[in-house]
């Protein structure tokens, strides 16, 4: 969240003066939400502004901060072919309290936790770097990652812009019937690697000219890849089923996963069920579920 009137930039070398700043935030007063968010002060975004335009040899960069609820970064896109990341200390620390919400959630699934924490803004980049990185590697798509770097004691992720996308929750229900296969032929491919994505949502996941992305793939304990593969699954279930239906939801996962592992993931369903936001019919998934793994072994 940002002032709707933030200090001037005319002057500031590498940055555009203020005009050039689209700013799509209202201010409405501090509270105890904003706090959490780990709001940057405007110098700080200025000076990680100064500094992209010397990183990447330009006079003036301009910088759209980008309409987001969101408490783990503050979201940019630098001259309409970087979209960065700017993630606090206080960022980092929201992230550790949720990650132990979800371990806790695990728990109520009969496994151990599965998601680990970061312990510093610049681990936080450098994992999400990494780890889109490696989904590039193993021939998925995912945004180009460009660097990660610490900068004032903040986490500084860059990636390639796509500007012309759109969220699965955005796409209408014929749309996702047929991107479906897709979609779970995707996450097996990770999954396939020895990766886990760990937060499967409709916002993490983009199409863009035509074609599926992930974003934002969180830290996951190594040690506990099958489980939060499972849990992958259950959650992208758990997205499509309230669009397209439990019945066309399981046929599409069972053309990319067997019967055990449709099981397995039948395990994590109320926990996904009890995350904000996923909302889905849990009596129904599992129970399509079952029917498919009972075909599969006759």
């Amino acid at each position: 969240m940002f002032p709707a009137s933030p200090p001037p930039t005319s002057g500031v070398p590498g940055v555009d003066d203020r005009d050039a700043f689209i700013r799509r935030f209202r201010w409405p007063g501090m509270d105890i939400r904003q706090l959490a968010r780990g709001r940057v002060e405007w110098d700080r975004l200025e000076r990680v502004a100064r500094i992209l335009a010397d990183r990447y040899d330009r006079e003036t960069v301009r910088v759209e901060f980008l309409e987001a609820d969101n408490w783990l970064s503050t979201p940019c896109v630098i001259d309409e072919e970087f979209f960065v990341k700017i993630v606090s200390r206080q960022n980092s620390v929201v992230h550790s309290v949720l990650t132990t919400g979800r371990n806790v959630g695990a728990f109520s699934s009969g496994t151990e936790g599965l998601f680990d924490r970061y312990d510093t803004p610049l681990g936080m980049v450098e994992h999400e770097y990494e780890s889109t990185r490696r989904m590039r590697e193993i021939g998925l798509n995912a945004p180009r990652p460009i660097e990660a770097f610490e900068a004032n004691g903040l986490g500084v992720l860059v990636l390639e812009y796509l500007p012309n996308f759109e969220t699965v929750e955005e796409l209408d229900g014929e749309c996702l019937r047929e991107l479906a296969p897709e979609l779970f032929g995707m996450l097996a491919t990770l999954h396939d690697h020895g990766l886990a994505h760990g937060d499967v949502r409709a916002e993490n996941v983009l199409r863009s000219d035509g074609e599926l992305y992930f974003i934002d793939a969180t830290l996951v304990r190594e040690d506990r890849i099958a489980e939060t593969s499972a849990y992958d699954l259950a959650s992208a279930m758990a997205v499509l089923e309230p669009r397209i239906g439990a019945r066309e939801t399981v046929r599409a996962a069972a053309a990319a996963y067997d019967g055990d592992e449709l099981l397995a993931a039948r395990e994590f369903l109320d926990f996904v069920r009890f995350r904000p936001d996923h909302e889905f019919d849990t009596t129904q998934l599992r129970s399509e579920i079952e029917k498919v793994a009972d075909l599969g072994r006759g």
